[in-house]
């Protein structure tokens, strides 16, 4: 069997400290086999928990600590332990529960609203204010008034197309900015609500 760690009370956990070389210390902490306490060279403390998971080996992150305590970090690594042995993998379940919080918030989203909030978070990016709204200007006048209304999540190549073709022949640069500045928009929507999907849109034909 398995030797069992030694149950630390919450004084001896506080007191833990890093050993001043190498990458992260694991401690374990005992109550629960495979629960431990991570500190980072600079400090950082985590609860994991080291478990089998069918065949693969899982570190599940279960808070940090002062925030999760040692009690807290026991009951939630027996949880996690309860889920494994009913066939339940605690790491693909969270990823899950994620991205369906992510979808529900990007279902909301329109493409005017993402255009507001590229331009507030990319404000750094820009060079200058005139650059910025340049940038608006553009999506605003051609973009906007036929993909503003569509939820991000909606918008297909088709809906991209209809807005392009219309430009493409008489004002081929602002087109080719347009579509570079569309792609942009939903491609940092994608990534800020971290969905998967990636949309791109492919040359014209």
């Amino acid at each position: 069997m398995p030797r069992l760690a030694k149950e630390l009370s919450p004084l001896e956990v506080k007191r833990l400290q890093h050993p001043g070389k190498g990458g992260n210390a694991t401690f374990a902490v005992g109550g629960v086999s495979g629960l431990l306490l991570q500190i980072t060279p600079a400090g950082g403390r985590t609860w994991l928990l080291r478990a089998m998971v069918g065949a693969r080996r899982r570190e599940i992150g279960l808070g940090g600590f002062p925030e999760v305590s040692l009690a807290m970090a026991r009951e939630r690594a027996r949880e996690a332990k309860d889920k494994i042995r009913n066939g339940i993998d605690p790491v693909e379940e969270r990823k899950a529960a994620k991205a369906a919080l992510v979808a529900a918030q990007l279902r909301g989203l329109t493409f005017a609203d993402a255009v507001d909030q590229y331009l507030a978070a990319k404000l750094d990016a820009f060079k200058n204010e005139k650059h910025k709204q340049q940038w608006g200007n553009t999506l605003k006048s051609y973009a906007i008034p036929g993909l503003g209304a569509l939820l991000v999540q909606d918008i297909t190549v088709q809906d991209v197309l209809r807005v392009l073709q219309p430009i493409w022949s008489t004002k081929t640069e602002t087109a080719s900015r347009l579509r570079g500045r569309i792609e942009a928009v939903l491609s940092w929507a994608t990534v800020a609500h971290t969905i998967s999907t990636h949309r791109r849109t492919p040359p014209l034909q």
